[in-house]
């Protein structure tokens, strides 16, 4: 089981029964909203078989508790608590962004409302700390500390992501701490939570921490080259999606920081009067010329370089320590599979 594909599924066969149960705790109203946004009902109530996404930090909890020795069952609650946690995250997110659809389906807000996509999301990541709590096993409250940690950090990210649009520089090391924050300390979470649950050593734990931490800076240099240069039919969103935002991702901070006439004009657009994403505010041919500034100034080239270097840091995290062959193995191929897109 060391393909990411049968990792994946592996992983969405043994917690989405239990994840069914745990979101059956919420009221009805919230039960009904976050079983929607999991994809597994209607907007009527009906049963339906929506894509519920690729369920990659189950999986990766999972596959934790496996490379430490233990049966991946101990680690259920954990895998469950991630999915909580990170859906809470993108049911807020989608309201903060103002997404009205998500893999291909309107989004909770667009359809109740915010208030009700808010506390939507604030009863998964309060049903997330329960179910840690439920197991009863010694190791249920460090696992549960490491979750809330982990939420600390994540929102910590999103705070910056949004203080970010206000400013007219930002650093790069701010831009890899946010990813750092807001990307990879849940990656980093589900990567050691499994172990935490087995009372793995410290030291076991840490590395596995380590590796998903530099997956999720891995994963979200890639995504910002695709947010500027993808291809539609592989992202699923328009080309240079993210430059009609004019977001400061990581490669267009990389650009910003660089001395010279193309950091200068790229500096100068960011800054243009003008509400960003208005229709036919910013036309094809500025875009790529935008793209051409960035890639000009190395942001293209050091975003993709950076990911390779932070993948490799992720390999050679567990490859430090002892753990299983085949789960290591496992995890190995998720990282991949979760950094290695078609750019």
């Amino acid at each position: 089981m060391s393909t990411a594909p049968a990792c994946l599924s592996h992983g969405r066969v043994t917690v989405t029964p239990a994840l069914r149960a745990a979101v059956d705790r919420l009221d009805h109203r919230s039960r009904h909203q976050a079983a929607y946004h999991f994809g597994w009902i209607t907007v009527g109530g009906a049963p339906t078989s929506a894509d519920a996404g690729k369920a990659v930090r189950p999986a990766l909890a999972l596959l934790s508790a496996e490379a430490v020795g233990a049966p991946p069952e101990v680690a259920l609650p954990g895998a469950v608590a991630v999915e909580l946690v990170h859906n809470f995250s993108l049911v807020h997110d989608d309201l903060m962004d103002g997404d009205e659809e998500r893999r291909h389906r309107r989004t909770v807000w667009k359809l109740w409302g915010p208030s009700s996509a808010i506390l939507t999301g604030d009863a998964m990541l309060a049903l997330a700390q329960e179910v840690l709590l439920d197991t009863g096993l010694p190791t249920a409250a460090p696992a549960a500390r490491l979750l809330a940690r982990t939420t600390r950090h994540l929102i910590r990210g999103q705070v910056q992501d949004l203080s970010f649009e206000q400013r007219s520089h930002v650093t790069v090391e701010e831009c890899i701490d946010m990813a750092a924050c807001k990307t990879g300390a849940l990656l980093s979470a589900s990567a050691a939570i499994g172990a935490v649950l087995a009372g793995a050593p410290e030291a076991t734990v840490a590395a596995l921490a380590l590796y998903g931490d530099q997956v999720g800076v891995a994963f979200q240099l890639v995504d910002d080259v695709l947010g500027i240069w993808g291809d539609p039919a592989v992202t699923g969103k328009p080309v240079h999606s993210d430059l009609r935002s004019r977001k400061k991702s990581l490669p267009v901070s990389h650009a910003l920081n660089q001395d010279g006439p193309l950091s200068d004009e790229l500096a100068a657009w960011l800054t243009t009067p003008g509400e960003p994403g208005e229709p036919g505010e910013l036309g094809e041919e500025e875009l790529r010329r935008v793209a051409d500034l960035i890639e000009g100034a190395g942001g293209r080239d050091w975003a993709l370089a950076e990911a390779t270097r932070r993948m490799a840091l992720a390999e050679d995290a567990l490859r430090g320590v002892k753990l299983d062959a085949g789960a290591r193995d496992g995890l190995l191929a998720l990282g991949r599979f979760v950094v290695d897109r078609e750019v």
